[in-house]
């Protein structure tokens, strides 16, 4: 079996790669380096390292030779950086996705697994998200990544290309970047509390999000490229944990784990993002054998581990 990971060397895209080669499966990666660091692999040794862009055809056709099974984790993914440049974020979200979805298609891969985002169901009151409400998306990163799941369908009934997307739920977990100006919640969070600094929410960290670790969006990864998971052809799906808590309860916890009382610093809402979030995953269950493992503190104890050292430096 061979797998090809954009994105591989980047956050999720590594914890992926490093399963794939503990199982023995040939893994290529594509990625530019533009936040991704090939010092993530654990085994740098096994991995066929191909550095290009997404955006470039000719060189997403390269690196599709011979491969099964496509995890497309490429992305600019943050949404405010789509709000201020929503341009970028189209070319690499949109037009690299569907360079992605054409090579596959031409160099006869079996599956692509589709990294979407739970960002695409908006500001819905309703909760939980299920995959049947009508997305509205409130950013270009949002509207970006929906674009992208329309692309995977279409390309699955129109060509027979297997598809699946995976609308991941606010990933956390070790390699996670804290320090760019769009860093995810969570690192930040961890970074300034080790660091003895208040974290900062912006908005009145009422909002609510369904957190899950890494190692469970592997896991998803890996149910949705097997061959056996055939009903989920032309899907999309919601990753996540079932469970859902407000920044403020998220504040109070990492400030348990780390033996500290920080109060965090409060700033007005960002443009884009939503209130509360919460993924209703009873369809990733049944059609990808999806089980999220590792639950919230126990995730955050390894994500803190990880970031001793680089804190402490």
């Amino acid at each position: 079996m061979k797998a090809l990971v954009t994105g591989g060397a980047g956050f999720i895209g590594s914890h992926l790669v490093d399963t794939l080669v503990q199982m023995g499966q040939e893994v290529v990666v594509l990625d530019n380096l533009a936040t991704g660091n090939p010092d993530n692999w654990a085994y740098p040794r096994y991995v066929e390292f191909i550095r290009g862009d997404i955006r470039d055809l000719n060189t997403v056709y390269r690196a599709m030779a011979g491969v099964d099974v496509v995890y497309h984790q490429a992305a600019i993914p943050s949404v405010p950086r789509s709000v201020s440049d929503p341009v970028a974020c189209h070319e690499v979200n949109v037009t690299g996705t569907f360079n992605v979805l054409l090579a596959a298609r031409d160099a006869g891969v079996r599956r692509v697994v589709y990294a979407s985002s739970s960002s695409i169901y908006g500001d819905t009151v309703e909760l939980p998200k299920r995959e049947s409400m009508t997305p509205k998306p409130l950013s270009p990163y949002a509207a970006a990544k929906l674009a992208g799941e329309h692309y995977a369908r279409l390309f699955t009934q129109l060509y027979g290309l297997e598809t699946v997307g995976l609308r991941y739920f606010n990933v956390f977990g070790p390699r996670q970047s804290p320090n760019s100006e769009y860093a995810a919640a969570i690192p930040k969070f961890v970074s300034r509390i080790l660091t003895g600094e208040a974290p900062v929410i912006f908005g009145d960290g009422e909002q609510t999000r369904d957190f899950t670790a890494v190692q469970n969006v592997v896991q998803a990864n890996l149910g949705a490229g097997r061959a056996s998971a055939d009903a989920a052809a032309g899907k999309a799906y919601n990753i996540g944990c079932g469970e859902r808590i407000s920044l403020n309860e998220l504040i109070a916890v990492i400030n348990r784990l780390a033996g500290r009382s920080i109060q965090p610093e409060y700033l007005p809402a960002r443009v884009g993002d939503v209130r509360d979030s919460l993924a209703d995953i009873s369809a990733a269950r049944r059609d990808l054998g999806f089980e999220p493992r590792v639950r919230l503190e126990e995730g955050l104890s390894f994500l803190m581990e990880s970031m001793q050292t680089l804190c402490a430096a």
